[in-house]
């Protein structure tokens, strides 16, 4: 059974939390969850990969046990880029791996990382993502402007607002809002997605979500995209679950065909799964199996063990 121990790094305006996997001089393979999920993502997943891997995984800015971010600020795109960083220097991390679930803010960091930074990223793995999708160009202002009204729009709401469940209400509550989590996925999400009310009986554990409003306000045309793709020197793997996040929310055709053309023809390596968006979590050893060949093949086979 591999060790596991909590993390914690300090930022200028609090810390990010988080766990450790794995052995002290492991290949480091930071882990960054999507959309208002948690370190947790990876729980099911990670005992299943190289145990010669050291697996950094995040609570990112307002989720989990991470501290959220000043008033006022924004939970921006390039504002997790900089976490990312943040946390590879707090860590002394001059090179390692990237693990990214989901299509939101997560093909953002992930990517954008590997773009800006290609010098300190040995692999890439997507989990249910294509990287970074571009926005029709007439569309951008719009969607910009849109997020960012949306955003300031919630920092008038105050905590006064915040809603108090029982926690098995919580967990429906997160079933019902993210149906793609089994009820077992949901649970271990929820270990660092809630806070106990103060004062309140034990036996019911009454609690309340932690979690923060994010909106990208980054957009990209198609060319900006498939530029920043070029930038990235390490080898990629792209897992796309079959009923997954492009059955929800589906992109436009003529764009995921071009940036999956585009990993393909930089001979990155692009397969698909049964399973829905959390399959990495739900059923983990459906992806585990390419994850772990991968990580073998670009990074382990190679590696001088850098140390973390």
């Amino acid at each position: 059974m591999q060790a596991v121990s909590e993390l914690s790094v300090s930022v200028p305006w609090g810390h990010f939390r988080g766990k450790v996997w794995g052995p002290d001089h492991g290949c480091p393979v930071l882990c960054l969850h999507g959309w208002a999920d948690n370190c947790g993502s990876f729980n099911t997943l990670i005992p299943l990969l190289p145990k010669e891997c050291r697996y950094v995984t995040l609570d990112l800015a307002g989720h989990g046990r991470s501290s959220h971010r000043p008033p006022g600020s924004f939970y921006s795109s390039l504002e997790y880029v900089a976490d990312v960083r943040r946390v590879a220097d707090a860590l002394h991390l001059r090179r390692f791996s990237l693990i990214g679930h989901s299509m939101g803010e997560c093909r953002i960091r992930t990517e954008s990382f590997s773009a800006l930074y290609p010098e300190m990223v040995d692999a890439v793995i997507l989990l249910d993502s294509y990287g970074i999708l571009p926005k029709d160009t007439k569309e951008i202002s719009k969607v910009m402007r849109q997020a960012m009204d949306k955003m300031i729009q919630f920092e008038k709401k105050t905590d006064a607002k915040k809603k108090v469940y029982t926690y098995e209400a919580a967990v429906q509550r997160l079933l019902t809002a993210t149906p793609t989590l089994s009820e077992q996925s949901a649970r271990i999400l929820l270990e660092r997605g809630l806070v106990q009310v103060e004062g309140a009986h034990q036996k019911t554990q009454t609690v309340y979500f932690i979690g923060c409003f994010q909106k990208n306000t980054l957009c990209l045309s198609l060319e900006q995209s498939l530029e920043m793709q070029s930038r990235i020197q390490a080898p990629v793997l792209v897992i796309l679950a079959e009923e997954g996040f492009n059955k929800i929310f589906p992109e436009p055709e003529t764009f995921t065909s071009a940036i999956l053309r585009s990993f393909r023809d930089k001979n990155h390596k692009v397969v698909t799964v049964p399973g829905d968006h959390h399959i990495h979590l739900n059923k983990p050893e459906v992806v585990a199996t390419f994850v772990s060949e991968f990580l073998w093949a670009k990074v382990l086979s190679l590696s001088t063990h850098h140390k973390l």
